[in-house]
This record gives C-alpha cells, structure tokens and sequence, in this order.
C-alpha cells in the first residue's frame, strides 16, 4: 500500500490519512454527483465544466472525446462521475475520461465500465492510456463506442 492509504488507525489509537488528497476530492464530488443526480441535474453542463476546469492538455482531449462520444454514440447522456465527464446509458456509466494532471499520473486515461459490451474472448482491455488523440486514434475510439452500446 502507498503510505498515504495505511489503516485509519495506528496502533497508539491516533487516525492516519486513509486517502490522499486527491482521492478525498473525487469522493467529495461523487457525493455531489449522487445529489445532483437525485435533483436531475444537467449532465451535460456538469460534464462540460468539469472539462473547463481542466488543464492542457487534457482539456483538449477531453473536449475532443465529448465531440466523439456524441457523434458515435447518441444514447450515452454525458455527466460527471469523480468529478470526472463520463457517459452513461439508462443511468449507468459507460465509459468516462480521466485527466492525468488531476491523479497525478502521467498520462490521461478513456476508461469503459462493465457495462460496456466490449467483451472479446476472456480477455479485453477496459482502459486506454491518452497523450494525445490522432486521427487514427479518434477512429478506433469512434469504434469502441459503438460496440460498447450495442
């Protein structure tokens, strides 16, 4: 385990830090999110602000993602999940995008749920490292897409 994320309590009884900053931050926006979800709140406005708030480059692919979830999969409602835009299909998310800057990783991630249709065999990959998005690219997202809501 990282040495922010020990048990909450030491053995002198004195709580540790269970989550790191970051973490914290995404658990306190998945509560807004559930709120928000119970008063039907704009997804898509959430989702797009949460793109606005972030840094280059992710924003641009971000922005560039939201463009090709809408075209290549008109069922998905955009929304925020972590804090994060994400896509969901009768109120399950689907697939979502994840700044690499937020998690202090070093790359962003396009991330599919279980609820993709994406299965392939035993074995199939949920999640996609991003540094950038070519054309090539933005084609075998276009793809993935539709296969994970058909």
């Amino acid at each position: 385990m990282k040495e922010t994320q020990k048990s909450g309590k030491t053995t002198s009884g004195k709580a540790t830090k269970v989550f790191t900053a970051e973490e914290r931050a995404a658990i306190t926006e998945r509560a807004r999110e559930v709120k928000a979800a119970a008063g039907k709140a704009d997804g898509e406005r959430d989702a797009l602000a949460s793109i606005a708030a972030m840094r280059e480059p992710d924003r641009a692919m971000a922005k560039r993602l939201h463009a090709i979830i809408k075209a290549s999969a008109p069922a998905l409602s955009p929304r925020t999940w972590y804090g994060m835009p994400a896509y969901a299909k009768d109120g399950k998310v689907v697939c979502f995008f994840q700044s690499g800057q937020k998690f202090k990783t070093r790359y962003a991630t396009l991330g599919f749920s279980d609820e993709a249709h994406l299965d392939e065999g035993t074995m199939w990959p949920n999640a996609f490292a991003l540094t950038e998005l070519t054309a090539a690219d933005e084609a075998r997202i276009g793809a993935l897409l539709k296969k994970a809501v058909s």
